[in-house]
């Protein structure tokens, strides 16, 4: 993917989706990289008891998902300047979780665009927001 250009994007601007299943591997090695090994992503049984169908993927996990959508469309990862989210919704095993991200403001003199981004999964054939309320600065200077 070519690296964008500030003088190419508007506001309101849809920029990137980018999907991923969620796997029991890929949180079990998130789990391990972050140290947060909390029984609600490692043991089934556990977070049954707490009223899940099973384990459930970290919230940042999901930010971590965001995070890298966005710096793969900026194509720099030193571009990423800043990232706020709101976590809203868990994420299961096998859900698709699925980063977007629109343009909010354009600052050309700096070379900063903020991106309104957010995470989505398909439950029961309705759209959940994971992550939402979420900004980053992306500086394409």
């Amino acid at each position: 993917m070519d690296r964008p250009h500030i003088e190419a994007l508007e506001v309101g601007q849809e920029v990137f989706e980018a999907a991923k299943v969620v796997k029991r591997d890929d949180v079990k090695a998130y789990a391990d990289a972050s140290g947060d090994q909390n029984p609600l992503h490692q043991d089934d049984e556990f977070a049954r008891s707490v009223g899940f169908p099973g384990i459930i993927a970290h919230g940042m996990f999901s930010m971590a998902h965001v995070a890298k959508s966005v710096k793969d469309w900026a194509g720099n990862p030193s571009a990423l300047r800043s990232l706020a989210v709101q976590f809203r919704a868990v994420v299961y095993m096998d859900e698709t979780l699925v980063a977007k991200g629109k343009v909010a403001a354009l600052d050309p003199a700096s070379g900063d665009v903020t991106l309104d981004v957010w995470a989505e999964v398909e439950r029961d054939g309705q759209r959940v927001l994971t992550i939402k309320n979420a900004r980053a600065v992306v500086n394409l200077a």
